[in-house]
């Protein structure tokens, strides 16, 4: 093998080489981008959870409101209804 064969081959193998390290690079950025839209994105489902842990919290609360004033007005219908029976029993 002559001298500049020799280079030849080594510049060869010296571009491979660069082209090699080129392409790992643009894999790492790629990966690089993939994770942060992925840490974005867990980002935005924490926020959705935390929002739909509130909701979820004031739906819980008006629902055990409204089954309280459920009870308490089937109560007063309760009392209602036997009043209206003794009235009505007591008439001739």
């Amino acid at each position: 093998m002559t001298d500049s064969s020799a280079v030849e081959a080594a510049t060869r193998r010296l571009i491979a080489a660069l082209d090699a390290l080129e392409a790992a690079v643009e894999r790492r950025r790629e990966a690089d981008r993939s994770e942060s839209a992925l840490a974005a994105q867990v980002q935005a489902l924490g926020t959705d959870r935390s929002r739909l842990a509130s909701e979820l919290d004031g739906a819980a609360a008006k629902s055990r409101k409204l089954e309280d004033t459920n009870r308490e007005i089937a109560q007063r219908l309760d009392v209602a209804i036997s009043s209206i029976r003794s009235v009505i029993e007591t008439q001739p």
